[in-house]
């Protein structure tokens, strides 16, 4: 199953998604954290969250770029759920090379896909984390341009896929597409 968790920022999407992990009956929790740790601070965070994780049963795996390339201890499939937090740092991390060179769109947009695939393959149910980020109507410099059109398509092609998709607002979770179970 693939699940897609939008919202605004500080919307409740974070704290929903976990939910419905600790709902789904998996026994393997596998937390997919993809923020880079440019300094001190985002370290900090990174540790307060691996141990907020640790405490509800998820093991957290690093996956800030190269999300194809994700393996797990055990190959068996059932009773492992991934939660991918969040697509829109991961889409980040992939466009902006830490050379500072842009990559190719329509290349990240294929390998987050193909990523997507690999943990569907890897994993009875995948939760994925994006941000909405795009109500604003304001114009960007172009590499910002650039980024939200990835993170637009990436966004669209999960809810293609997804079995459910769900937007939360304000705390709350609404469903646009699937049924609940």
């Amino acid at each position: 199953m693939l699940i897609l968790v939008s919202g605004g920022s500080a919307s409740g999407k974070s704290e929903f998604a976990e939910s419905l992990v600790l709902q789904s009956g998996c026994d393997r929790r596998y937390y997919l954290a993809t923020m880079i740790p440019y300094d001190e601070e985002c370290r900090r965070r990174i540790s307060r969250h691996r141990k907020m994780r640790a405490a509800k049963g998820f093991e957290t795996i690093e996956v800030p770029v190269g999300l194809c390339g994700i393996s797990f201890p055990s190959t068996l499939k059932e009773g492992r759920c991934a939660l991918l937090e969040c697509m829109s740092n991961l889409a980040a991390n992939e466009i902006f090379s830490s050379d500072g060179e842009m990559r190719d769109g329509e290349q990240v947009v294929r390998e987050i896909l193909e990523g997507i695939d690999r943990l569907q393959a890897l994993c009875e149910q995948v939760i994925v984390v994006t941000n909405e980020l795009f109500s604003d109507g304001a114009r960007y410099d172009p590499g910002t341009e650039q980024y939200l059109r990835v993170l637009g398509e990436i966004n669209r092609r999960i809810a293609q896929r997804a079995d459910r998709v769900y937007e939360v607002v304000a705390g709350i979770p609404i469903l646009w597409k699937g049924a609940e179970r």
